[in-house]
């Protein structure tokens, strides 16, 4: 028998709405109001200077170790707008923009990252899961969630993050597998922002684009310009849609640049060039919308400083509330490690905890009253 083709359904593009220069394509256009694009560069601009800052305090010695999410604001912001309080974003560790807008307290980001995971709590009333640190492992959670709200019949969409890294791990396929399967309302959206740590793209896989790949799971899929928050808005608006609608997950690759060390303990110079890094620097994200938003007469110089100014006082008061509250109870209590492992301590980890608090010079006498204030904070 002779061979015969294959007939399968291959449409993807790649979609751009602002030029680096800030110029809007106007048949692409979303149709927002002023004060929805205003609010977007808002966030936006709150993110860029909370990483700046965090940086800062990090080579201060007042924070550790961290993901700086720079030049990621547009794929965050754009996309978590179209999602409700009660969908579930499911983020990875770039994802501030997208954290800030939808109520975390920039207090509990910087106690996170001081090192206390009382910090990682979601706030309430919004469907958050914490920040992930283990590649890929959010996009199981994601699937999963998603094939729950089929199931009992919830109208809620799973919108998850990863970086084109977390593609290289078979937690992303068995997630992108089983959400098309199960037509799971789940919206994938992959950071691509070219290095996985410091290996490039082109070492990760051999295909194209990360995009294609959606056609083998059978699921739409669409790459944007990952710097432009407008086509990051309308890829997302038409994912979640669709994914509302009974329509199953969609993958979107968002095409951006790491400006920044993958961590605070990293040095890019070691493999990457900085004539590379300010090439993409010309493309960033927050100049372009910036330039955009004047040009349409949505935002003035004058307003900009405003903002400007206003995000700073909120930074400062952020710090300082932050480094406050580790001064007390229950973050100075470093007791309230043990506190939430198990219902009843086993007697290894009571040992733990009583050898802790001899070598501290704390007071054990009062074990009753410490696990009675335990067990209300766990509400029972």
């Amino acid at each position: 028998m002779p061979r015969k083709p294959i007939d399968v359904p291959i449409q993807l593009e790649y979609l751009s709405i602002l030029d680096e220069n800030g110029v809007v394509d106007k048949e692409l256009e979303p149709k927002l109001e002023a004060a929805q694009l205003k609010d977007m560069f808002r966030w936006m601009l709150f993110a860029r200077r909370v990483d700046e800052r965090l940086l800062k305090l990090q080579r201060q010695g007042r924070i550790g170790t961290f993901p700086q999410s720079t030049g990621h604001e547009a794929i965050s912001l754009g996309s978590a707008v179209n999602i409700t309080k009660e969908d579930w974003h499911v983020p990875a560790y770039r994802e501030l923009a997208g954290f800030l807008y939808r109520g975390w307290t920039l207090e509990g980001i910087l106690i996170y990252w001081m090192g206390y995971e009382e910090g990682a709590r979601p706030p309430e009333g919004v469907n958050d899961t914490p920040i992930a640190v283990p590649i890929a492992s959010q996009l199981l959670h994601a699937a999963g969630m998603g094939m729950a709200a089929n199931i009992i019949g919830d109208k809620k969409v799973v919108m998850t993050y990863f970086g084109d890294g977390a593609t290289s791990e078979g937690d992303c396929h068995e997630a992108l597998n089983f959400a098309s399967v199960f037509q799971a309302p789940v919206v994938f959206v992959c950071l691509n922002n070219q290095f996985a740590i410091s290996v490039p793209l082109s070492k990760q896989m051999h295909s194209e684009t990360i995009v294609q790949k959606a056609v083998a799971y059978g699921m739409p899929g669409i790459k944007v310009d990952g710097n432009d928050v407008l086509a990051v808005y309308a890829a997302s608006k038409e994912a979640v849609e669709r994914a509302r609608n009974g329509g199953g997950p969609t993958l979107i690759e968002c095409l951006t640049y790491r400006y920044t060390p993958h961590t605070t303990a990293d040095d890019p110079s070691r493999y990457r060039s900085d004539e590379e890094t300010q090439r993409w620097i010309a493309k960033e994200p927050l100049i372009r919308f910036e330039k955009y938003l004047k040009a349409k007469g949505v935002l003035t110089d004058a307003e900009v400083k405003v903002i400007d100014s206003e995000i700073e006082t909120r930074i400062n008061e952020a710090i300082t509330n932050a480094e406050e509250a580790t001064k007390r109870p229950p973050l100075s209590d470093p007791l309230v490690m043990f506190d939430h492992l198990y219902k009843d301590l086993p007697p290894h980890l009571q040992e733990q905890r009583d050898e802790l608090a001899k070598a501290l010079g704390l007071d054990t006498s009062d074990k009753q009253e410490r696990d009675e204030a335990t067990s209300a904070r766990r509400g029972g």
